[in-house]
């Protein structure tokens, strides 16, 4: 479907000589396999990931950008991308962008329509491997607020102060996410904003993100809720709200190109009025240093727990130990750290090879690995990809 659109809007501004058009693209061709069959790596929604043997699925995908330049200040920009997403564990479409931009003056721009919200560092270029050092965002960061955009709006200012350029962005819309496992989540609305601040090689950036969420088609909420229900344990039930919930992420980062030397680093806290999506704390930090084309780099991430991770209240033995189990289980998020080493060598003007190495440690639990064997209670594992980014 996405492709289809993008294609009609080819077809159609080429048939209309007043709409000047620019098509523009990017992908990854990427492998990417772990040590263990115990588990499997994969990036955010994915229903399977990396085994032991090779697969392309986890880091690869391609996009496809039209944009139709209607007048001086009004274009239309629409972005389609195929990658592995979902809960069916195959390639698919979908319409990321498509929106229409108005230049109110040389400060203020108004977009309308489908677009990218401003909840991380880089949100408008998370998919773009061309356009990042690492072959893949940290994902102990960029696994926290599970969407890439939002059907609504935004506005950005832009302004020059001398050696130093300041933009702030808000952007609001909605956006409804089907999970990995089945699971449809709702935003609704879903709000963020970000000032940014360039000076010479460094860019600061704080954000602030805000929702509602509505959690849909699950099977384990509507069970732990029945049965709450059932036995009057309202105390519980307020702490497991699935309907208009609010939830919060605030961010803070810095990225940094001196000389030779690559850094980035981002900080965040996820919070939420329900034990169902868990409070967390998430960073990490990167530094490079770029040797002609080649530029090597290491980084570090961290995911903590900050709500409860069980119910003390409830009984661990007894007829309603199963309830609790699946109680405390639900309560869990994943945690887990990742040291990783890399390489990127810009071996074409638009093209790079990259090769990365994951050590991925879990605790209590299995972290963000997905589909656990019987007795795998979690530990480390490493991640092997190579990859080859692409634009056009």
């Amino acid at each position: 479907m996405a492709l289809t659109i993008l294609g009609a809007f080819c077809a159609t501004a080429d048939a209309q000589d007043s709409l000047p058009i620019t098509v523009s693209g990017f992908g990854t061709g990427a492998v990417t396999r772990t040590d263990t069959n115990d588990a499997e790596f994969s990036r955010l929604n994915q229903a399977s990931g990396a085994a032991k043997h090779w697969r392309t699925g986890v880091d690869s995908n391609l996009g496809l950008q039209v944009t139709g330049k209607l007048s001086e200040t009004i274009s239309f920009t629409a972005q389609g991308l195929v990658r592995k997403y979902g809960e069916e564990d195959s390639y698919g479409a979908e319409l990321t962008w498509a929106f229409a931009k108005f230049k109110i003056n040389d400060d203020f721009s108004v977009r309308l329509g489908r677009v990218g919200l401003p909840v991380y560092m880089i949100s408008d270029v998370r998919n773009v491997g061309y356009a990042n050092t690492m072959l893949r965002p940290p994902t102990e960061v960029y696994r926290q607020v599970p969407f890439d955009s939002a059907d609504g709006g935004d506005i950005t200012y832009q302004h020059a102060f001398g050696d130093s350029t300041v933009t702030a962005q808000f952007g609001i819309g909605r956006a409804k996410v089907r999970l990995d496992d089945g699971v449809e989540v709702e935003f609704k609305p879903a709000m963020a904003a970000q000032l940014l601040l360039e000076n010479g090689p460094f860019t600061y950036r704080l954000g602030h993100s805000r929702t509602k969420l509505t959690i849909n088609d699950s099977v384990n909420v509507r069970t732990l809720t029945n049965a709450f229900t059932a036995l009057n344990m309202t105390g519980i039930l307020a702490q497991i709200p699935s309907r208009d919930v609010t939830g919060t992420f605030n961010s803070a980062g810095i990225s940094m190109d001196y000389r030779n030397i690559i850094g980035m680093a981002e900080y965040a806290k996820r919070k939420t009025d329900t034990r169902l999506v868990h409070d967390t704390t998430s960073w990490y930090a990167m530094l490079g240093y770029r040797m002609g084309k080649f530029l090597p780099f290491v980084m570090h991430g961290d995911v903590k727990q900050d709500s409860i991770r069980s119910f003390s209240t409830l009984p661990t033995t007894g007829p309603l130990a199963p309830l609790t189990a699946g109680a405390n289980g639900a309560l869990k998020a994943g945690l887990q750290s990742s040291t990783a080493i890399g390489l990127r060598w810009d071996f074409y003007k638009s093209a790079a090879f990259k090769v990365q190495m994951d050590r991925v440690k879990t605790r209590d639990g299995v972290g963000y690995l997905v589909n656990p064997q019987p007795g795998f209670a979690g530990g480390t594992v490493n991640v092997y990809a190579a990859a080859v980014d692409f634009v056009f």
